[in-house]
Parts: C-alpha cells; structure tokens; sequence
C-alpha cells in the first residue's frame, strides 16, 4: 500500500536534519501529520490540563528585548511589524513560537511529484473581501509587497468553464450502501450553477423515494413557509431554529434529507453543521428552501455579492507570513516581490541569528508571563528541547491560542479568565493529496466533491488554479495538481451548541493518527472517482495532513449567542484587555477568523504598547 512509500513526519525531520540551524531545515517538505505536529502540543498540554510547572530559571538566558512576541503566526509576525514601524529598526524584537515553522494556521506545503514542484494551503487560505479591510491591515499589505489587485491576473477566473467542471456529491458505499457520483444539485450561490436538471439528478439519489420527492419539493417550492407571523417573528424563528431543523419542521424534509444537506457549506465555513446553525444563516448563505418569506436582504442581514474569492497566494495565506519574515528578515527570504516570493526557497538558520535585531525562534512553547518585580519588564519562561529558559522584554504580546493565556500568565484577572473561557476555537483538518494527474476529474466533468455523511473527509476538490512568478498551476488533466480535502470534527444529533461540538471535535483530532486519514482519502477517492478511471494507488503520490484542534477563532452564531454580539460586542472585548506591559493579539482577541482580524488585533495590541513608552 502507499502507506509504506510515505514518511512519517520524523523520518522525514531526520533526513532534513532535526535542528534549526541546519541549512537543510525546511518545515514546508514534511509530509504526514502536520499542523499541530508531534512536540509542538505536548509542553502547552502539560501545563493547561495538568497544571504542570516548570521552574524559572534563576537568570535569564538571553539578553533584554524590547519586545517579545508569544506566537509566530500572522498576528504575531505582524505585531514585530508594526512595532519595528513605530519605534525604528533597531529595536530588539524576540518571536517564540512552539511550531516547527512559523506562519500559525497559515502554513504552506510543498511536494516534488514526477519532477513538478507542487505547493498547498494547509491552513489559512484567502485574503478575503480585501477592499472591506480597515485602513492599517489594507495598508500593511501593500507595505509588504502584497498587491491584492494582481491576483486578478494570477487567479485563472475561466478555469472552470474551460474544463467544464462543476460541483459533485458523493454517496459513499458505508452510509448509502452503494457508491454514487453525482453533480450536486444543490450548487449554492458562490458558482450561480444552473438547477435545470436537478429533478433527474436527484432522483438518482440512494435514499428513500419520499425523501427524493421531498428535496425535489424543497428546490422548486416558492411558499411562504413561515406565512401568518409579522416580519419581527419570522426573524426572531428564523434565528432560534437551526437551519437542519426547519428542513424538517417547516418545509416537511426526512431526516434522511435533512442530514444530506446537514454539513454542506456551513462547515467549510462556520467549521460545524447545519444542527448547530440557524436558518437566518441559511438564508444568508443560499442554502436550499430559504428566501422566500417575503423578507428584505437587510431583515436577514444579507452578506451581499463580496468581491471575487481569488487573492489566493498557491500556499494560502502563508504567502502573507512569508511576506511579513521577509520585511523583519530580508536575509532569510530571498526576493524583493509577491511574485518571486511564491517559489522562494526559507533559510530557517538564519531565522534565529545571533546579532539580529529581530530574531525568530521556532520549536519554543511559552510557559510563564509576569511582570519582573519593579513593573518596568515582563519575564517570560519557555521550553525549547526539553528544557526552560527565561528572557525579558519591556514590552510582551500574546499573539498565541487565545486559551492558553490563563494558564501561562498568572496575572490574568478573574474576570478576564471568564471572557476568554467562553469561546472556542473551530477545529478542522487541511488534507493536502499530491496527484499525478487529475485526468478521472475532468473526465467526471467534477471538481469539487461534497460527502454527505461522511466519517472523515467530507469533501475534497482541484486547488485553486493559481499561476504567479515562476510557479505554473497544473496545465491540464495529465498533469500533476495538488487535492485540497476537509475534515472538521463536528458532533451532530447530540443537541449541543457550535462551541460544545467545537471542543469535543478538538479532543477528537488527537485521537486519529494519520493513517486513520490516509486509509480515508484512498476510499472516498477511489469510491467516488474509480468509474472515471481513477486508482488511488497509481495517482497518489503524497499526503499532508495538516490538524489544527484549535483551529480558526470563533466567532458568534445566530443560534446560540446572543443576536446583538460580533467584532464589536462580546466576550472577546474583556478577554483582550491590556495587562500593563502585557497586550493580546490573535484573531480570537478580533472574534473575526479572517487575515485582517489577526492584523487589526496585532495593530491594536502595539498600540497599547508604544503607548506605555
């Protein structure tokens, strides 16, 4: 099986080398379990679960910094930005980080396949709706070299139409009992997809024939469904009914129909199912059976037609964190634009040098903030190859899980503790499949496969087709390309809350090893796609798994928070307050999973801190 011709992600950190320093360290060619990796967890775990101490050493290790900066990913690295820029270059700047590559969720994979060099997204993907963004995150990209408007070229918007791709369901052989590749009749809003022959296509679903007639029904059915309530009570039912459930109770769907729709496109972006949203949220997002209760766009709180989803960078939003450690660290990123930044080879060993002004040290978890005992600094203790060491900043930014902060900085108020408790973090699963070719793909005339009731991986689809510098996106069908599956570990049928599914899904990450999903991805492909010709062994070439247990920030829902919070209002807002020499930026501080909240955090953050002096 492929299984064997893989690397475990420490076989392959014992061929790159398993130090830093190493000029052949290079994080974004490991294979197998990545994301939250084996050692970067296990030291945070210690000290939040089992209230593990580690000793501060009597002296500090490193030399006084002006500030350090407690997480590498965007919001951190653009927090070293955005002090560098307020206080001049000469300022000493520390970034701990306990991942073996910077970046956060924004993490770039890379692959070699049949002598092609392939990149993916294992994380953070788009820089989404950016004209919406506010004056210092739009202004920071451009200062890096980042010129959204570029990507109109990069983005081959006709990628589709050429090859005559649309969306597919799959109907997988253990929930179904029968393996089914069908398009998906219910292609939503985001590809305007034509429904004509939706009737035919869903009478091939396996399921019930009352079922089919049912979501034949919900396409075509133009009734008020909430007839005979004021605007006010169709909105407020609207909000207090998940969508799944209205399926059932209002527009007269089976549960067995309910449950094919349950996940499709509420957990690619809310990172839970349709039992845990509302149907206000269903109609926002197009979803079958809504709009017609004689409701406004503004009643609904319509999202709007948003600009198109194209600034992509080929590795996602990793190409911002490069961008960032290339304006702290030209040395390390060789290049001067966004386009040769793309195939722009990291030297990890000068990330960490000694005389640098701004220095980033990786594979180090954060165990201890305070302040020093005159006030004037903060003392902080971390762990790097099992053993602590301390060093000292006037200034400290907690640009990490937002969790973890009580557990690691004692002088959080209690009330403050409160705050923070109440989110959690949306868990999810990047599959990055190397293929090659994608010939069975266009064969099916599919690009993107929706798995209803799936076990793991519940879609997978082509990469976006990106083109920038010397990086070419895949030519066409016999060519190799990288797969982009999801898997986000909901908890459905229990009545439980996004926040109550989003921490058992957590838990439930670290219990599957990598190959529970390399077993998954070559059964759902070859089960969707092997009438098209497809063998999963003879195609596959690589797999990356990227885990995030806690994954993108949360943000608030119709169905179980209270309608008046968002980035303005909530929790979050007690739970980022300052703590004298001690600021918070990370996208959960925004309750915004979006690049521009994890900026808009990391400006604020230095705000408070070049305030202080």
């Amino acid at each position: 099986m492929a299984a064997g011709t893989l690397l475990s992600p420490l076989e392959a950190a014992a061929r790159m080398g398993a130090k830093v320093g190493k000029e052949d360290y290079y994080p974004p060619r490991l294979m197998g379990m990545r994301g939250s990796h084996v050692g970067s967890f296990e030291v945070a775990h210690g000290v939040a679960r089992e209230g593990k101490k580690w000793p501060r050493p009597a002296k500090q290790t490193d030399a006084t910094y002006d500030l350090i900066v407690v997480g590498g990913g965007v919001s951190g690295l653009s927090a070293a930005w955005f002090y560098r820029a307020q206080t001049g270059t000469n300022a000493r700047i520390l970034i701990l980080d306990n991942h073996d590559d910077f970046g956060g969720h924004a993490k770039r994979n890379e692959f070699e396949v049949d002598g092609q060099k392939l990149i993916g997204y294992g994380g953070s993907m788009t820089i989404e709706d950016p004209s919406h963004y506010s004056k210092v995150a739009a202004q920071l990209l451009k200062d890096i070299s980042i010129e959204v408007q570029r990507f109109q070229s990069y983005f081959d918007q006709e990628f589709l139409a050429r090859w005559k791709l649309e969306r597919g369901i799959f109907f997988n052989q253990e929930a179904y009992g029968v393996d089914r590749l069908l398009p998906d009749p219910f292609q939503d809003a985001f590809l305007a997809a034509s429904r004509t022959s939706a009737d035919e296509v869903i009478g091939k679903f396996p399921v019930q024939e009352a079922t089919r007639a049912a979501l034949i029904r919900l396409l075509s059915d133009d009734r008020d469904l909430l007839a005979g309530l004021s605007d006010a009570e169709k909105i407020e039912t609207l909000r207090r009914t998940s969508y799944f459930d209205y399926l059932q109770d209002y527009a007269g769907v089976p549960a067995e129909g309910a449950e094919i729709l349950r996940d499709k496109l509420s957990k690619s972006i809310w990172g839970v199912g349709w039992d845990a949203m509302s149907t206000l949220e269903g109609a926002r997002l197009g979803m079958p059976g809504t709009g017609n209760w004689g409701l406004s766009a503004a009643q609904i709180g319509a999202y709007g037609a948003g600009e198109p989803y194209i600034s992509h960078f080929p590795d996602g939003n990793a190409g911002v964190a490069r961008s960032l450690v290339r304006s702290l660290l030209p040395e390390a990123v060789p290049g001067r634009t966004m386009e040769d930044l793309v195939t722009s080879r990291v030297n990890y060993s000068l990330l960490d040098k000694e005389g640098s002004a701004v220095r980033i040290r990786l594979n180090s978890t954060a165990v201890d903030v305070r302040h020093s005992k005159d006030g004037k600094t903060v003392d902080v203790t971390y762990v790097v190859d099992g053993a602590a060491r301390r060093v000292r900043a006037k200034h400290v930014i907690l640009a990490c899980y937002n969790s973890i902060i009580p557990h690691i900085c004692p002088e959080v108020p209690d009330a403050q503790r409160e705050a923070i408790a109440y989110a959690a973090k949306a868990p999810l699963v990047y599959i990055n499949i190397a293929l090659r070719n994608w010939r069975a793909f266009a064969d099916a005339g599919i690009d993107n496969i929706y798995i209803p009731n799936a076990t793991l991986m519940h879609s997978f689809r082509l990469d976006y087709p990106v083109s920038m510098g010397d990086y070419k996106f895949s030519s066409g069908p016999d060519q190799p390309i990288v797969i982009h599956g999801t898997y986000i570990p909901a908890v459905p049928g229990q009545g439980l809350s996004a926040r109550e599914q989003f921490r058992l899904g957590g838990h439930k990450l670290f219990e599957l090893s990598f190959a529970d999903f390399e077993e998954d991805v070559f059964r759902q492909m070859d089960g969707a796609l092997a009438g098209n010709g497809f063998d999963a062994e003879r195609e596959i070439a690589a797999i990356t798994v990227n885990r995030w247990p806690h994954g993108y920030a949360y943000e608030y829902f119709d169905l179980s928070d209270p309608p008046d919070w968002g980035r303005e209002r909530g929790p979050h807002i007690a739970g980022r307050a300052q703590i004298g020499r001690i600021s918070i930026a990370n996208s959960d501080a925004s309750a915004y999973a979006y690049i521009d909240g994890a900026i808009d955090a990391a400006a604020r953050a230095v705000d408070e801190q070049v305030a202080l002096g």
